[in-house]
This record gives C-alpha cells, structure tokens and sequence, in this order.
C-alpha cells in the first residue's frame, strides 16, 4: 500500500514538482491551490501525510493547518510545512498551529523523501 500525501502550494510549478518528485518515489499524491482548496480536497481522501506551504492566498499555511487540526479525522495526521521562510518565529508559529516539520524550498528531494516516510511510518 503506498503513502498518500496531500501538498498545499500556490506556486502551479511547485505543485508539478512535488507531484513528480513524490509520484517518482512511489507515493500516490493529492493536490490543492490553497488552504481552502486543501479543506475541500481533505474532506475526499485520508493522507498520511499532509504538506503545506505557509504563504497562500485565502487560507495560508497557519490557518490550514489549525483547521486540519480542528478535524477529528485528521487531528494526528503529520503535517510538514515546505516554504521559502526559514524565521524561527514562523517556525514556532506553525509547531503552535501543530505542524509537524519545516523544510524550506528549494527541497532536497531525498531529504523529503526520507522525512515523508520517517512521519508516515
């Protein structure tokens, strides 16, 4: 059975390199826009990880990721936030929120990798 993933960025062209990166490895991988976008899309699938930037319109990282965190269903699902912020202050912001990890862009692609299974096992 593979590891779903549901990544949360604006960026089109980083949606299309998460997608490939993590489809590459093996995982099957849901997409959305934004964080409104990531409730709907969550409301359909059950990820085992969860992967949100932090800056977005209509609903950015932080509040998506309170929100998921509000659900029932998705309250201990690993949430990493991949952004180009690397502030401590925004760092603890989002633990607060309830993120699991940072990864700032550009990414490693092995390094996320390793770090996707790591939360998801």
């Amino acid at each position: 059975m593979s590891i779903q993933i549901l990544a949360v960025d604006d960026s089109r062209s980083m949606r299309d390199l998460i997608r490939y990166t993590l489809m590459e490895a093996g995982f099957e991988v849901h997409l959305a826009e934004d964080g409104v976008h990531g409730m709907e899309v969550l409301g359909g699938i059950a990820p085992d990880v969860i992967i949100t930037d932090i800056n977005m319109p209509r609903m950015d990282g932080f509040g998506f990721i309170e929100a998921v965190r509000k659900t029932d269903a998705h309250m201990r699902t690993p949430i990493l936030t991949l952004t180009t912020e690397s502030g401590a202050d925004l760092k603890a912001r989002a633990r607060e929120a309830g993120a699991t990890g940072w990864i700032v862009k550009p990414f490693n692609k092995d390094k996320l990798i390793s770090v996707i299974r790591r939360v998801a096992a």
